[in-house]
């Protein structure tokens, strides 16, 4: 966000103030660490048992590691690119490839925060049982005045957020731990051999596949050290904070997953409200173990709220600045915060909350729909990268890993193909929903720079858009999509 960092705590008006590899792998690991990690023991269990549960976490594993080594080699060879998953979608692919990279980003976080406030008001609905699975009125009513709370929060200046949000990232870490620790002891054999399988759950094949877009969502927030790269002392440092952090998470997610399985068996863990965590270490520990789930996963979701709020503002805003997006988003208040990308931010997580008020299960939507929306961003990023490492593009920093890095590329850009094979036409139509209409920004944008408003291909890329949406729609009218 322009010279203010908030989610690091870089201070506003000294853009030379620079974070180490700690600073930004703290900012990995606190980007991916919200709602997602809550959800898995449910999310898992409906799909697949302890055998799928491996492969799947074995292939997100593989796939997503190839990802941040692709991210971690773009951070070194383009040092010039310092937006993130953006920048490389435009340096790549043009700029209307680049700006739909951008949009799709920013909506990915907004309909991902709007997780994160059904997962809020579904662990009190425990409690208060008018607040429901998270998408009662009461419920949403409740959640929008938390969010323009947090709007308000960030519009006050980004050193008040950015201290909030360091306490957060460390207090949130604590009860997945003791979950872990606690399931282990508790962790009953027989329970656990009985729930390898995934018996009645169709093939390993179609078991490992629907848990896709589960793995998607809980490692969003890999690229989170890219997206700031250019607060980084030393480029490497983007790239080592990006593996490290991501391979302490992947092994913190496995865990979690893994050990509920001993637990109780898969169908009754399939069967629990989310956050699903507390369900699973109360049948383990007693009640006091839901209690303490659940203070955790507020405090876990509010900061990774707050998190993934400043970095879709910082999307944005680094794309108007880049002339991308109109220049209305460029505006800033008294406090250096970006008052304009901020607001459209807020808005776009208000209307997907009222959407979800419409589903028969809220968290699944937003969730599904989240991870959809952020494959285009990350197909393109690893199509980037292989274009790189085979020569395509021209850098200023050679490579010195010949084969390896293009492999790397190549499995990156083979796995968030396959995901969106994963996702399947629901998902995909439902995003191009919200796509379609995002291309009025990249118009506007061009009006004001006295530009065509589409050269040649990016007439094409439009008419798809607007078919897919059409079709989206009318599928949700017909029946035959259903949220």
């Amino acid at each position: 966000m322009t010279d203010s960092n908030v989610a690091t705590g870089v201070p506003a008006g000294q853009p030379d103030n620079k974070v180490n590899v700690g600073t930004l792998t703290a900012m990995v690991v606190g980007g991916m660490v919200g709602a997602g990690v809550f959800s898995l023991p449910r999310r898992f269990a409906t799909e697949t048992g302890v055998w799928g549960a491996l492969i799947a976490w074995a292939i997100a594993g593989s796939g997503m590691l190839m990802l941040a080594f692709v991210f971690q080699t773009l951070a070194v060879r383009k040092p010039d690119l310092d937006s993130g998953v953006y920048a490389y979608a435009k340096a790549g692919f043009g700029e209307y490839i680049g700006f739909f990279s951008a949009f799709g980003y920013w909506a990915s976080a907004c309909v991902g925060n709007v997780t994160y406030w059904i997962l809020i008001m579904s662990t009190l609905g425990s409690i208060f049982p008018w607040l429901g699975d998270g998408n009662t009125l009461p419920a949403v009513l409740l959640s929008t005045l938390g969010i323009w709370a947090f709007a308000a929060l960030v519009l006050r200046g980004t050193e008040e957020a950015a201290a909030i949000n360091k306490v957060v990232t460390v207090a949130k870490i604590i009860p997945i731990m003791f979950f872990i620790v606690l399931c282990i002891f508790y962790l009953d054999w027989n329970t656990f051999t009985e729930n390898l399988s995934g018996e009645g759950k169709g093939s390993l094949f179609n078991q490992v596949s629907a848990t896709m877009l589960v793995t998607v969502f809980v490692f969003l927030g890999v690229e989170g050290a890219s997206v700031y790269s250019r607060y980084a002392k030393r480029r490497e440092d983007v790239g080592r904070a990006t593996v490290l952090g991501f391979v302490g998470v992947l092994a913190t997610f496995a865990s979690v997953t893994i050990v509920s399985y001993g637990i109780l068996p898969r169908e009754e863990i399939a069967k629990l409200r989310q956050p699903s965590m507390a369900g699973v270490l109360e049948a383990a520990v007693g009640g006091w173990g839901a209690v303490f789930i659940s203070v955790g996963v507020i405090v876990s979701v509010l900061g990774a709220y707050l998190a993934w709020t400043l970095m879709a503002a910082e999307v944005l805003f680094v794309a108007a600045k880049d002339d991308d997006m109109p220049n209305f988003l460029k505006r800033q208040n008294a406090k250096k915060a970006p008052a304009a990308s901020l607001i459209m931010t807020t808005v776009l997580i208000q209307v997907m909350l009222f959407v979800t008020m419409a589903s028969d299960n809220a968290f699944d939507l937003a969730l599904n729909l989240t991870s959809a929306l952020s494959l285009f961003p990350f197909v393109l990023a690893s199509g980037f990268a292989l274009k790189l490492a085979l020569g395509k593009v021209e850098t200023q920093v050679p490579s010195t890993a010949g084969t390896k890095e293009t492999v790397i590329a190549g499995v990156a850009t083979l796995y968030t193909i396959f995901l969106l094979y994963a996702a399947g036409p629901k998902y995909m139509l439902l995003s191009f929903i919200i796509y379609a209409p995002g291309s009025v920004l990249f118009v506007m944008a061009r009006r004001e720079q006295g530009r065509k408003l589409f050269e040649g291909y990016e007439i094409i890329i439009l008419a798809v858009s607007i078919i897919a949406a059409v079709t989206g729609v009318i599928g949700l009218g017909a029946g035959w999509i259903s949220i």
